[in-house]
């Protein structure tokens, strides 16, 4: 299975990145952003929204998705990480193959600089960002307007 990068470079269409918004909708599990969302995380990643852009890393088979990862550049460093994963998704029937283990590693690769991402405390998926390497550092507390 070959991992495609989208990015400044090689970039999105406004198709594809409705097929990746309804993909990564349907199969992020219970803690899934808004679609308005997603569209947005992957709009500022192929830099069709101004800011810094990021990345989309997809894996199909025969013109499906299969696996989505995205990543948006921070621009910070330091005290905020310069990236955050955004989303990451895998196909029910594909799950537990090591795809996700795949696309984190090839963003980790990808990616110059820190990524962090926010996640439900009670998300399974905990267990596979520990052992890649991230470490439980900070709460979010967020104020909703």
């Amino acid at each position: 299975m070959t991992i495609q990068t989208f990015d400044a470079f090689n970039r999105l269409s406004l198709y594809d990145i409705t097929r990746i918004t309804n993909f990564l909708h349907i199969y992020s599990g219970d803690f899934k952003d808004t679609k308005s969302g997603i569209r947005k995380s992957l709009m500022y990643a192929a830099k069709e929204i101004p800011g810094l852009g990021g990345a989309v890393f997809l894996i199909e088979n025969d013109n499906e998705i299969i696996a989505a990862l995205v990543i948006n550049k921070t621009g910070m460093n330091e005290y905020i990480s310069e990236n955050l994963l955004v989303n990451l998704a895998v196909k029910d029937e594909y799950r537990k193959k090591g795809i996700a283990k795949k696309l984190i590693t090839y963003a980790k690769d990808y990616c110059i600089g820190d990524i962090s991402l926010h996640i439900n405390k009670s998300n399974t998926a905990m267990q596979l960002f520990e052992k890649e390497g991230f470490k439980e550092t900070n709460i979010e507390m967020r104020l909703k307007k």
